[in-house]
């Protein structure tokens, strides 16, 4: 069965609508004013994250009511349609309320048929990386590929933080011959995307921080699946991680993760 390509509209205005998200959260950003609460499961979460989600729900019921809404910080809107959009106002909101410029914003969408749109928004930087299924994937209207590296020793390997990782999955990283950094979050998965760097593992994360990734990474050239090599469950509740690479070097970084 063909499976139809994303609508050119309906990722125009995905992108659209994070970017007046992220446009919001820059006036928290650095701000000494901005108050920081914790959740019930030990993360961050401000004005800033609430807010930014909620502009974009407003602006998903005006031109997409039919559609689910799931999110991170406000409750799941469920739908009449095949669509379902994921949205991580604020990914790293610990480097957000620290005054890191690297945060980003997310946004997905996924259909009947899969993945269908993602979007990666870094409005500190002033630059977004977007992809729909069958367009291909772009960075500020310009198309971006992964880059083409294949030896280990050549390739930058970053992660979000190695709280989540495990003894033998570093040390297989570092015995394989991949430099390792902490670029993480959505940034790293746009510097992936964008050539810039060669892989990106979280070993843990949540739904929302990763629903961009898979037709991201289809549409740039390289590959996005579990730390398993398999590919990743978009289904509420899940438990999920993320390896995204330039498609060349993925059977290595999987193989190295695995090393006892």
């Amino acid at each position: 069965m063909t499976v139809p390509p994303a609508d050119p509209a309906m990722l125009d205005n995905a992108v659209e609508i994070l970017r007046a998200a992220g446009t919001f959260t820059l006036q928290w950003f650095d701000n000494p004013a901005l108050d920081v609460t914790t959740k019930s499961d030990g993360t961050p979460v401000t004005e800033a994250d609430r807010g930014a989600e909620h502009i974009v729900r407003e602006r998903l019921a005006a031109l997409h009511p039919e559609d689910s809404v799931l999110g991170e910080e406000l409750e799941d809107h469920i739908g009449t349609s095949s669509r379902t959009w994921i949205v991580d106002p604020i990914d790293g909101t610990k480097a957000f309320t620290r005054g890191v410029p690297l945060y980003s914003n997310l946004l997905a969408v996924v259909d009947e048929h899969g993945p269908l749109i993602g979007v990666i928004n870094l409005p500190a930087l002033g630059t977004t990386v977007y992809a729909g299924r069958g367009l291909g994937c772009f960075r500020d209207g310009r198309r971006v590929h992964v880059s083409t590296r294949t030896e280990p020793s050549t390739c930058v390997l970053s992660t979000s933080g190695f709280g989540t990782w495990t003894d033998s999955q570093l040390l297989g990283v570092m015995r394989a011959g991949f430099e390792a950094r902490t670029w993480g979050d959505g940034y790293g998965y746009a510097m992936v995307a964008c050539g810039a760097l060669d892989a990106m593992v979280d070993p843990q994360v949540s739904l929302w921080d990763i629903a961009p990734m898979p037709v991201i990474f289809a549409e740039a050239g390289g590959r996005f699946t579990g730390t398993d090599g398999t590919d990743v469950s978009l289904v509420p509740g899940s438990n999920v991680s993320g390896v995204a690479t330039n498609g060349r070097i993925h059977d290595a970084v999987i193989a190295a993760l695995a090393a006892d």
